[in-house]
Order: structure tokens, then C-alpha cells, then sequence
């Protein structure tokens, strides 16, 4: 092991350190279950703002972007971008607000427990059943982080897979099972400082590296379609492809994903005002589109790199920060510490949303299924030790989905976010603006819409053509049908329910005057 490797590993060693000490801090202001999961509601702006979006940008966001960019040009990877950009804007305008004061008014600290009290339901189908969804959905995308980091690791440093991801998942189960909730949003919100602290270097050292910005652009306009925003570069043909308006609309369904993720829209309900959201919500919105332009364009520096001889073509787009941190690195020794930057940023994006999802799966099966749809009865100290002995249980689970290297991780990660955005997208929708709305059409859209996800995948999209659309999308739309369809088919909800919204709408206008 090279000088300058060594440099990084500490570098990285001391950032997992501090992740610890952050988990230990805040494991001493976890006095209930509601401390655990959801911080006591106690967020202020900024740290919800930015453990929002840490929570959600996992390794795609300096993997899968810059790696698009890489292969094909900015086309495919900013249709994705822009849609996943006016997903993050909408719900932060219109879900945020009225999630918070609805959660706060019938004392939920989840979703599953969100749903089941908007609806005031006796027997338990929505908790039950939304909470089954959380894991199905949480604990494979939670390996996939695994995975992540220990390709990470074995690709940089030749570390063993198994035990670079053993170690990794070790440290994210640490913190977040001694810390909960609140280790996981102020990691998140350090996390998310790394990120950008890692895109601003692997940016600028780039640029330079590949011989200036006159450069970069002389480079990617020199390839058909890789600066377009309707066809993208074909490297086996050297020509441009024609992209689709279609494929434009199915990638930039990754917006509608925000309406259901769990660890995203927690969030919102743990923030200690709702007129702080405003502030939240311009933070988060301007943090996202700095931070996905400078991801995609990394991957046309890096493409340039490659022209200027700085490393060879990489047979895995996906690597090309890696790439770009082992060649600073093994220039100057010094570089290194900026090297082991850039792998700390990449390693935040994969640990901040590995932790929320933890605490996701963990509550759904501890809070929602043992107590909620069983009734187990426990004292508050019980519980507390029975989620973190969930959480560290389905974190073995994940473990052992990330055991093969072999498993996709983007794959996995585009399933599932299909999978929440199809189930809790339009139940959310529905639970927050139609007041008509009842628990049966509400049970019928989860169910529907998770059926949908499966059915489209593995049946329908395979024929190709005008099937070829993301999972997502017609999930949505039949499960958002099968709400309003159901709702009207059946009894109206009783009047409980109904004024509950009303008061709920009432605050959020006497929030909205002050």
C-alpha cells in the first residue's frame, strides 16, 4: 500500500470517527421511542433541510450522475436531474407544512402511524400493511448501500469486499442504533457538508487536471449528442442515439418518488416549527440543483481527464470520482488528504441514507408492527430497547442481501424507489388534499400501486417499445385511480375525520397569514 493510500484511509478513518462521536452525543437525548425515531420534533431548519437531501441523495448522486455523464453526455442523466429537482421543490411546498401539523395533531412519529390515524382505522390493515412495505422496500435498498461501500473500498484500496463492507455497515449500525433519529439528521447534515466539500474539489481539481474548461468543452463537443438535451453519445457507434420524449418522461418520473420516500418525508414531520419550513425548503431546493449540475458535470471533466491521458477509459462509468481521486492522490502526496475527501464525500452519500433507512425499517416492524398491529404492550424503556435490537437485526438482514458484489446496486436502489413512490405517493396525496378520501380506497391504492410495481417490471416493461417506461410512473397513476375509484364506491368517512382535515387546513392558513 502506497504512502499516498495510507494518507486517504486515515483521512477516512478519522470521518467515520466523527460519525461515532456524533451517534454517541445524541444517544443522550433519546428519553422515549418518539426521541428515537423522530427527534422529539425538535429539528431546526437548516439541519432538516440538509439531512433531507442527505438523506436521499445516496451513492448515485456522486456514482450513478457523474457515471451517466461519463458514457453518454448530460442528456440522460439531466432529464433525471431536473425531474428529481421539481420533485424535491413540490414537496417541500406543498407536502412539508400540512404533513407536519397533521402528524403533530394526531401524534404520529411515523408513516405507517400517519396513515392508520388519518383515517382513524381500528383494525390496523393500513398500519399493517404500509409498515410490510417499509421493509420489503427498506431492507434490500439498505444492502445496496452496503454493497456500495464495500465496492468502494475494494476498488480503491483492494480491501475484501466482505470485510470492507462488514466494517462499513458496523459504523452506520453504531451510530444510528445508539443515536437514532437525531444521530441520523445531524450526521446527515455533516454528511451532506462532506458531499459538497467532495463535488467542489473533484470539480476544480478536475477542470485543471484535464487542461482548463476551454478543454472539457472542446472535448464533449467534439461527441455527437453528448451535449444535447434530446440525444445522447453512443460510445460503441461513436454517433448520437435519439432520446425519446417518452424516455424523458419516464426518467424524469424520479420526481414523483419524493411524495412517498419515508426517510425523506420524516423529515417534515421532525421539524421543530412549520414556519420554518420555508427556510428548509429554499436551503434544500437550492442545495439540490448545485450539487446534481456539479455531479453531472464531473462525469464530462472526467471524460476529459481520460482525453488528456490522465487515466485510461474506465470500464466501470460508475468509478470515474475514484478515478479521479486515486490520480490527485498519486500525484502528490499532499493531494492525498483531498483524496480521501472526495472518497468521504462518496462515502456520505451511501451512510446518510443507509441510516435513515434503518430507522424507517426498524420502526415499521418495533413500533408499528409489534406494538401498533399486535398490540404488545411495553413500557417506553422496553421499546426502546426493542427498536435498537430491530434496527441491528435488519441491518444483519441487509448484510447479508449485500453479500454477493455481484447484486446491482443501482438496480436495487430504482426498484425501490419505484416501489414507495407508487405505494405512498398517492396515499400521501390523497391523505393530505382530498378530504372525500376513506380508508378503503387508501388501502386500495397501497395495494394496488405495490402490485403495479412488480407487475410493470417484471411483465410489462421487458416487451419494450412504449412499455419501456419507469416502473414508477403508470404505478402511480393506477394506484392514485384505484383511491379515488374506491373512495367513491364506498362510504363517505365519518365526520371525525372529516373536521380533523378541516382543522388541520385551518392551521396551516393562520401559519401561512403570520
Amino acid at each position: 500500500m502506497t504512502t499516498a493510500q495510507i494518507i486517504m484511509i486515515v483521512t477516512i478513518i478519522l470521518y467515520l470517527i466523527m460519525m461515532l462521536a456524533v451517534g454517541f452525543i445524541c444517544s443522550k437525548k433519546n428519553n422515549s421511542v418518539g426521541d428515537f425515531y423522530l427527534g422529539g420534533r425538535r429539528l431546526g431548519p437548516l439541519v432538516t433541510a440538509m439531512s433531507a437531501e442527505a438523506s436521499d441523495m445516496s451513492s448515485w448522486l456522486l456514482m450513478g450522475l457523474p457515471g451517466l455523464a461519463y458514457a453518454s453526455g448530460i442528456c440522460d442523466p439531466g432529464w433525471t436531474a431536473f425531474g428529481i429537482a421539481i420533485g424535491t421543490y413540490v414537496s417541500w411546498r406543498i407536502v412539508a407544512r400540512r404533513l407536519r401539523n397533521y402528524t403533530e395533531k394526531n401524534g404520529s412519529i411515523t408513516l405507517p402511524d400517519f396513515f392508520s390515524n388519518r383515517w382513524k382505522e381500528k383494525n390496523k390493515v393500513l398500519l399493517g400493511v404500509s409498515a410490510l412495505i417499509i421493509i420489503v422496500f427498506f431492507v434490500p435498498y439498505t444492502g445496496s448501500g452496503f454493497a456500495a461501500c464495500g465496492k468502494l473500498f475494494n476498488s480503491l484500496f483492494g480491501v475484501e469486499y466482505h470485510a470492507a463492507m462488514i466494517i462499513s455497515a458496523a459504523v452506520i449500525i453504531s451510530y444510528t442504533c445508539f443515536g437514532g433519529f437525531l444521530a441520523a439528521s445531524h450526521t446527515d447534515l455533516i454528511q451532506s457538508i462532506v458531499m459538497t466539500t467532495a463535488l467542489i474539489i473533484a470539480i476544480l481539481m478536475g477542470i485543471s487536471y484535464a487542461g482548463g474548461w476551454g478543454a472539457v468543452m472542446e472535448n464533449a463537443k467534439a461527441l455527437p449528442g453528448y451535449f444535447s438535451i434530446n440525444s445522447t453519445y453512443d460510445p460503441a457507434s461513436a454517433s448520437a442515439k435519439n432520446y425519446s420524449l417518452l424516455t424523458i418522461i419516464s426518467n424524469a418520473a424520479w420526481g414523483l418518488g419524493y411524495l412517498g420516500m419515508p426517510h425523506f418525508l420524516l423529515r417534515f414531520m421532525a421539524i421543530r416549527d412549520s414556519r420554518e419550513i420555508k427556510i428548509s425548503r429554499r436551503i434544500a431546493s437550492i442545495w439540490v440543483v448545485i450539487a446534481m449540475t456539479i455531479a453531472i458535470l464531473i462525469g464530462v471533466v472526467g471524460l476529459a481527464m481520460t482525453a488528456n491521458g490522465c487515466f485510461g477509459t474506465l470500464s466501470d462509468p460508475e468509478t470515474v470520482m475514484i478515478a479521479m481521486a486515486d490520480y490527485m492522490s498519486s500525484n502528490h502526496v499532499a493531494l492525498a488528504i483531498v483524496g480521501g475527501l472526495i472518497i468521504s464525500g462518496m462515502l456520505a452519500c451511501t451512510m446518510s441514507t443507509s441510516d435513515s433507512q434503518l430507522l424507517a425499517a426498524s420502526s415499521s416492524a418495533s413500533e408499528n408492527i409489534i406494538r401498533g398491529t399486535f398490540g404488545v404492550k411495553m413500557s417506553d424503556k422496553t421499546a426502546m430497547i426493542i427498536a435498537r435490537l430491530t434496527l441491528v437485526l435488519m441491518a444483519i438482514v441487509g448484510v447479508v442481501i449485500a453479500w454477493n458484489p455481484d447484486n446491482s446496486v443501482f438496480q436495487i436502489v430504482s426498484f425501490a424507489w419505484a416501489g414507495f413512490g407508487a405505494t405512498f405517493g398517492p396515499i400521501m396525496v390523497a391523505a393530505l388534499f382530498w378530504k372525500r378520501s376513506n380508508k378503503q380506497g387508501a388501502a386500495a391504492g397501497l395495494i394496488v400501486g405495490g402490485i403495479a410495481v412488480f407487475v410493470w417490471k417484471f411483465v410489462i416493461r421487458p416487451l419494450g417499445g412504449a412499455w419501456d417506461i419507469y416502473e414508477l410512473l403508470p404505478a402511480f397513476i393506477l394506484a392514485m385511480a384505484a383511491i379515488i375509484i374506491v373512495s367513491l364506491l364506498t362510504k363517505a368517512p365519518e365526520k371525525e375525520i372529516v373536521e380533523e382535515f378541516e382543522q388541520v387546513i385551518a392551521m396551516e392558513k393562520t401559519a401561512s397569514a403570520e
